[in-house]
């Protein structure tokens, strides 16, 4: 099968990281195609910087449904442009946000994410809301580090999800731990054996469900809420989508 693994923002540096994430879990006969598209921000730290990066993602899920992509995983905790893109394509779209606290779900009662810079906390918490997952996640917290200090100093990154870790599991009870960025699958294996607790990365997450999801034959459903986009124009930057 072919997946495809869209990071929603443009630094390329950080799409190498996540292939590697999901490389290193998939089957010998799955296909991993990781991008990053043409528009949008080098990271995603804000709402603002969230919708942005939407119309990108949308338009790699549109350029899949020609290269015979079986499933899509969108690559940002925030999952943006999670429900749009299940709409253009009947393939599966997982975004990793949702797959890790699925996961996380099944392996233990209570869990806190481990994330960037303290304005992501609101944006985190209402996606949490929207999932019906607020009993099963006691905290999120978060980091003094943005996206991309995770890619220039790695070190630094990992001491401060072993910090935040730490604090989870005495504090907050958490028996699990997500990682609340993309950027951050390499360091989720150490912190596990560190931690004494599931540590799960939504990257693994995503591309072992998108894996499950095509075995078992099953697609988007089409019947009403994410059925195709009523045809109609599009003008200015956002011409491309409208009606060919």
């Amino acid at each position: 099968m072919k997946i495809k693994v869209i990071n929603p923002n443009t630094t390329w540096e950080m799409t190498k990281g996540i292939e590697s994430a999901a490389l290193s879990v998939k089957r010998d006969d799955t296909e991993i195609i990781a991008v990053s598209p043409q528009m949008g921000p080098a990271s995603i730290e804000s709402f603002y910087d969230e919708y942005l990066s939407i119309p990108g993602v949308l338009e790699e899920v549109i350029k899949g449904e020609s290269e015979g992509v079986d499933a899509y995983v969108i690559a940002c905790y925030g999952d943006p442009g999670l429900q749009a893109a299940r709409e253009v394509t009947n393939a599966p779209v997982i975004g990793i946000a949702e797959a890790s606290m699925y996961m996380a779900s099944m392996l233990a009662a209570r869990f806190s994410v481990v994330t960037v810079l303290p304005r992501i906390k609101t944006m985190l918490e209402e996606l949490v809301a929207s999932y019906g997952m607020e009993h099963r996640v006691v905290q999120i917290r978060t980091t003094p580090m943005c996206v991309l200090d995770f890619e220039r100093d790695p070190e630094r990154g990992i001491e401060m999800l072993r910090q935040e870790g730490k604090r989870a599991v005495a504090e907050d009870d958490a028996e699990a731990i997500l990682l609340g960025c993309a950027g951050m699958a390499e360091f989720a294996n150490q912190l596990e054996q560190e931690l004494g607790v599931p540590v799960i990365d939504g990257v693994v997450a995503g591309v072992k469900f998108a894996e499950a999801i095509v075995d078992l034959g099953k697609t988007t459903s089409k019947l009403k809420t994410y059925k195709s986009p009523e045809k109609k124009p599009y003008i200015g930057l956002l011409n491309q989508f409208g009606s060919k």
